[in-house]
């Protein structure tokens, strides 16, 4: 193996926290002595690492080697500078239909002599064009596969590929290089509040598309160059890429590195980390080991697909059996810190998006309403909390219909108290 594979493998090993600093110290000694050896060989000669881990790192390599294929896929970098060049969110790249991308949350056809529609074989030619023959093999097996793609001199994409009725059709994310900063996105100064516990659970839920990715990577980011602990992110796929400040940071990929978010965070909770991550609450037991985790002295941050703070409770609790509900109430209750939900709405002048956002900050009132199960009266509570940070969602779509920066339209069809909405929508209407 070549020098360059040599340093690939021990900068990954160590980002991933697999290895220590010193252990790269001492095998960047040892492989200087041996210049023949693989540094993977001496990784596993001397166990320092676990065979789980090992083999996940030498998919990695056959990765980063390309598979031994030389592919062509000038075709869609050229779709992808596209969708950059606009300002696109998502580009769309699906039989019968011209490649599509989704700016400031609608979906617009290209122009020009990229618009014509796609045929079936186009777009199963564009998907193998950057696919490895394992990830084409997967798609063929189970019909899709899900990661990140790292498009040399572009950036990097969470990347959805599908064998659907018609045909292959790819879905590309486009995640910015740059992490934003919670007070570049405008995030409330409660959100720097709750990312300064050193344990508990902080949720931040909406729909696919409402930034949840975006306002975690600023609260992770905000902890790294904060404070001096262990983070450990589970994410399908990466998204951010962290680097290290104060912190060190593990960054995990469902898929790739681990089976599921359930033996991730299992396997997470014996690596001594300070914070975790959590891409997506999925299942009981992710749900049970996170709630668990955040009782133990981890401060726990996950997101889930709900829109109030008070269906995302019920989401939380509902996974369980009924025998063990009163139980994880009391638990929830003592170990939740806050809830962010968040909507992004496209601005009345269609050159943007805004965000709104509804927060509940957990009190002695706010843990005996999940305790007694009367979730329904959290938006009460969360009225009279407003000198703490919380807010409704209603109260800041009212907010950003006052700025004028959404339509009536957008506020009613988004606001859970249609009546509030009701009068400004029909005068629009009229």
């Amino acid at each position: 193996m070549s020098a360059a594979f040599n340093d690939y493998v021990l900068t990954t090993s160590a980002e991933q926290g697999w290895v220590t600093a010193e252990q790269v110290s001492q095998l960047k000694v040892l492989l200087g002595a041996n210049p023949k050896m693989a540094a993977l060989d001496l990784i596993e000669e001397q166990q320092l690492m676990a065979e789980e881990n090992i083999r996940v790192l030498r998919d990695l390599i056959d990765q980063a080697a390309g598979g031994g294929e030389s592919q062509d896929n000038s075709a869609v970098r050229a779709y992808l500078e596209i969708a950059i060049q606009t300002g696109a969110s998502d580009l769309h790249l699906g039989p019968d239909a011209p490649a599509l991308t989704r700016i400031h949350g609608q979906l617009t056809p290209l122009e020009g002599p990229e618009a014509r529609p796609l045929t079936k074989e186009e777009t199963e030619q564009l998907a193998r064009s950057f696919l490895t023959s394992k990830q084409a093999a997967k798609v063929e097996e189970t019909g899709s596969i899900d990661f990140c793609y790292d498009a040399e001199g572009l950036g990097r994409f969470r990347t959805s590929v599908v064998r659907q009725r018609r045909g292959w059709e790819s879905v590309f994310r486009v995640i910015s290089s740059k992490i934003r900063s919670m007070d570049e996105l405008g995030l409330p100064g409660v959100l720097k509040t709750l990312t300064r516990y050193h344990n508990g659970l902080v949720l931040v839920t909406g729909a696919v598309g409402s930034g949840k990715s975006t306002t975690l990577a600023a609260m992770v980011d905000h902890i790294n160059q904060e404070r001096k602990d262990h983070i450990i992110t589970l994410e399908d796929p990466i998204e951010y890429v962290f680097t290290p400040a104060g912190c060190q940071v593990s960054q995990r990929e469902i898929g790739s590195n681990s089976a599921s978010f359930s033996s991730a965070l299992r396997a997470a909770l014996r690596e001594d980390p300070d914070v975790i991550m959590v891409g997506e609450m999925r299942d009981l037991e992710t749900i049970s080991l996170a709630i668990s985790a955040s009782e133990t002295g981890h401060l726990v941050l996950g997101t889930l697909h709900t829109s109030t703070a008070a269906r995302t409770l019920d989401r939380l609790l509902d996974v369980f059996p009924i025998e063990q509900q009163s139980q994880i109430r009391t638990m929830v209750s003592e170990s939740l810190r806050g809830i962010v939900c968040q909507q992004l709405i496209p601005t009345k002048d269609g050159h943007g998006r805004c965000l709104a956002l509804e927060v509940l900050v957990n009190t002695p009132a706010i843990g005996n309403l999940i305790r007694e199960a009367k979730t329904f009266m959290l938006p009460g509570v969360m009225q009279t909390g407003k000198k703490l940070g919380m807010k409704l969602m209603d109260d800041s779509l009212q907010e950003l219909l006052d700025r004028n920066l959404i339509t009536p339209e957008e506020a009613y069809r988004r606001a859970e108290n249609k009546k509030q909405f009701a009068a400004g929508f029909a005068g629009q209407l009229k």
